[in-house]
């Protein structure tokens, strides 16, 4: 762009089920970092897993969820007892064998109390859902699936790996939708090798010809951690690097996206995403506001809230966010591999960079009432230095980037947080 040996005692699940603090409905992210094949843009914890090693890290993932609670409260943290999302990510998590994601799931209703409505989302690879696993997700309460096409053109899919066609993305779609699946999301990437402004087009036109609510545009990520990335950096010939669009050319792309779908009923809610009314995803919006979720399995991440003394005035707003390990001979499920504790002033610097990735913005008033308000004074004084330069909009109520604002997204980030910096 985010196996283990010996076997996992079994148990009832109800029975080591801990108190929960009430504060607010979770958001729940289970990682199965598994496909076919790896793509050459992929820069993910994910790799091709035998059944085998597939089975031995859903029995680790089972027991991590078992033992959330003792987790949640080693780490003083608040672990609310509702969940109303949860997502499936990966890699490739429609590998999984229906009786797989039975006890994933079952392990989960095991431990949190999940809404009746709640979103429950699966990443799929298009092609890659099978018939009996497709069944056995809508019966278990699957109504979101968000399908990697990241191109429309086939020439395109083939230079990264993908085993798909523009053809075959569209018949997926709407398989799912004679499944019954309620919700289907897709992820485009531009700046693909081979693109052009030409292609581009058609993949945009494509996905909103087709049956999709939600669409993810992402700019390909030139950096060391994926084969194509590592390539481009380093002048090399692989995986297609030479036909790789400049940085110019592939913002250019995304910029056109942002103008093209609102035209087409995507409306544009976060630097990345479009959705058709009522179709925003759920889950990710917890992300960007700061509501608390929780992650299993091999590189997740899960943000809880917390209160204790040293945190700041505003206890509340302060959490605790970890991590597991990243690779897989390091997961085993039962320790983080990174925790860091936010106080007021990092949940601050949180809330600005986080909440100014929704194209809503932030509000202002809110920042005052959950915060100090010397800290919002500060901001507010590079706000407006950002607005006149046409990257901000600021007025009494709220803050927001502009259209360009968000192409630059981390410049502007990195003024503000300057702007607040102890």
């Amino acid at each position: 762009m985010t196996i283990f040996e010996g076997r996992v005692k079994e148990w009832d699940m109800a029975d080591l089920r801990p108190e929960f603090a009430e504060n607010g409905a979770l958001g729940v992210y289970v990682s199965v970092p598994f496909c076919r094949a790896k793509c050459s843009f992929c820069n993910f914890a994910s790799g091709v897993g035998t059944p085998v090693a597939i089975e031995r890290y859903v029995e680790s993932l089972c027991a991590e969820i078992g033992s959330v609670g003792k987790r949640a409260e080693s780490l003083g943290a608040m672990l609310p007892r509702k969940a109303d999302t949860v997502y499936f990510g990966g890699g490739t998590p429609s590998l999984l064998e229906p009786a797989q994601l039975n006890r994933i799931l079952a392990a989960i209703r095991g431990q949190f109390d999940v809404a009746a409505d709640a979103e429950i989302t699966m990443e799929a690879a298009p092609g890659q859902i099978s018939d009996e696993l497709l069944k056995a997700a809508l019966r278990l309460g699957v109504n979101r699936v968000s399908l990697g096409v990241q191109s429309f053109i086939d020439r395109e899919a083939a230079s990264v790996g993908r085993s798909h066609t523009g053809e075959s993305c569209v018949a997926e779609i709407a398989r799912l939708r004679r499944a019954g699946v309620g919700k289907v999301a897709a992820d485009l990437i531009a700046g693909l090798p081979h693109q052009t402004d030409a292609s581009w087009q058609r993949s945009l036109d494509a996905a909103v010809a087709s049956e999709l609510d939600h669409l993810s545009v992402y700019l390909f990520e030139v950096d060391e951690g994926s084969r194509l990335g590592a390539e481009v950096l380093g002048g090399g010939a692989r995986f297609y690097a030479p036909e790789v669009p400049n940085e110019e050319r592939a913002s250019a792309m995304y910029e056109r996206a942002c103008a093209f779908l609102p035209e087409h009923g995507f409306g544009q809610y976060e630097i990345s995403n479009f959705a058709r009314a009522g179709f925003q995803a759920k889950h990710n919006r917890k992300y960007w506001e700061r509501a608390p979720y929780v992650g299993f399995g091999l590189d997740a991440h899960s943000m809880l809230k917390i209160e204790g003394p040293g945190l700041g005035a505003q206890g509340p707003e302060c959490a605790v966010r970890f991590a597991n390990a990243d690779e897989l001979a390091r997961y085993d499920g039962r320790e983080p591999a990174e925790i860091t504790r936010v106080d007021a002033r990092g949940a601050f610097e949180e809330a600005l960079f986080l909440g100014l990735r929704l194209v809503e913005g932030v509000s202002v008033a809110a920042l005052r009432q959950r915060f100090d308000a010397g800290w919002v004074d500060e901001a507010a004084g590079i706000a407006r230095e950002l607005a006149a330069g046409g990257l901000m909009v600021v007025d009494g109520e709220r803050w927001a980037l502009t259209s360009h604002g968000r192409l630059v997204s981390n410049d502007v980030f990195g003024r503000l947080l300057e702007s607040v910096a102890v």
